[in-house]
């Protein structure tokens, strides 16, 4: 699962209630290092891939993710694209084609992704995107070319942040310009959070609240912090979406001061007793594991084999935020889900994990 398309994969609706009674990551206090009880699918406890067969399965992923990106449901190249911003020069390759595919979310993460990567070559082919029927696409066009110096008006932003009906389409606006740092935006964040939207969907609003504050967390507005952590002591069915988005943001914006309650959030039981639903377990230890503690790789694993093709692929995903080698063999084995999505996320993975390794490699030089 990726914060591009998070409201798109979480739905509060359809939220799955696991009864699995695990250990937690408060009780694996063991040393980092150690792996965790061997899950039923094995993965965790399997030899250790060489050098050669990591290096192999890192051109298999990201065969799979460049073939994904032009091929399959929109959702599918949508997250395939965004997975390749991990490896600019395959981006580059793939990219070209996804700024005129026909579908807007997918336009739309292409120019994301460029500005992410800073792919600042592919300019010229973001720049008709400043007159796509969408503001989504608009507005990622605007980020893409002023991340690569371009004097690119960006008052559309604004104008998208306090005029769209979609609350949405305004987190989007939002989120771009906590990306485009430029502090003097914090104000005008303010007062966005402010709007009462009385006819939008009231839980897409407060979604929109939690992105409002990201962006004012990466523009230096550490006030914004409490509101995102608010998120995390949902009190009915309705709050867990943005549960599950607050536990994302807190982990990608560095707040360790909230890890804590995240580490509760992967085992704490509500009123009935019933543990939180896996989708808010797996995004807690997601987000523990961005803020450093890869413990709770556990918790992915017992995932990777359940029916939902949902709950595969975000556990797919946070064994990537772990970092581990030792979860290679298990996405090796995801990179053939008869699920299009699942597939996608274990190659995005498989690059990440790779990735790390060969960095922290090169540091040792």
């Amino acid at each position: 699962m990726t914060r591009t398309n998070a409201w798109m994969l979480i739905g509060a609706a359809t939220l799955s209630v696991s009864l699995w009674a695990a250990p937690t990551l408060a009780q694996s206090d063991g040393a980092d290092s150690a792996p965790a009880k061997a899950p039923a699918s094995g993965g965790a406890t399997e030899p250790p891939m060489t050098d050669v067969d990591a290096a192999k399965l890192r051109e298999q992923a990201l065969e799979l993710l460049v073939t994904s990106a032009v091929s399959g449901t929109p959702e599918v190249r949508v997250n395939a694209i965004e997975a390749l911003g991990i490896a600019p020069a395959r981006l580059k390759q793939a990219a070209p084609a996804a700024l005129a595919d026909g579908n807007v979310a997918v336009r739309t993460v292409a120019a994301m992704a460029i500005a992410k990567a800073r792919l600042c070559e592919l300019s010229a082919q973001v720049e008709p995107l400043l007159n796509d029927p969408s503001p989504l696409a608009r507005a990622a066009a605007i980020f893409a070319l002023r991340r690569c110096g371009a004097n690119t008006d960006p008052s559309p932003l604004a104008a998208i942040l306090f005029g769209d009906p979609s609350p949405r389409v305004r987190a989007h606006a939002a989120f771009i310009l906590g990306e485009l740092g430029d502090r003097s935006a914090v104000a005008m964040l303010r007062d966005a959070a402010r709007d009462a939207l009385p006819r939008a969907n009231p839980a897409e609003v407060r979604l929109l609240r939690l992105q409002l504050a990201e962006a004012r967390i990466k523009l230096g507005d550490d006030a914004a912090v409490t509101e995102v952590r608010a998120s995390l002591y949902p009190s009915r069915p309705d709050d867990l979406e943005a549960t599950a988005l607050g536990a994302q943001i807190l982990g990608q914006t560095g707040d360790k001061g909230a890890i804590d309650q995240l580490i509760f959030l992967t085992a704490r039981r509500n009123e009935q007793s019933q543990l939180f639903p896996a989708e808010i377990r797996l995004a807690a230890a997601g987000a523990v594991a961005e803020l450093g503690n890869t413990k709770g790789g556990f918790i992915a694993e017992e995932f990777v084999t359940d029916p939902a093709e949902t709950l595969r692929a975000q556990a797919a995903y946070v064994l990537g935020q772990t970092g581990k080698t030792e979860h290679l063999p298990t996405l090796a084995r995801l990179l053939g889900d008869p699920n299009g999505r699942v597939r996608v996320a274990a190659a995005a993975s498989v690059v990440r994990i790779t990735q790390r390794l060969a960095d922290q490699r090169a540091g040792m030089r």
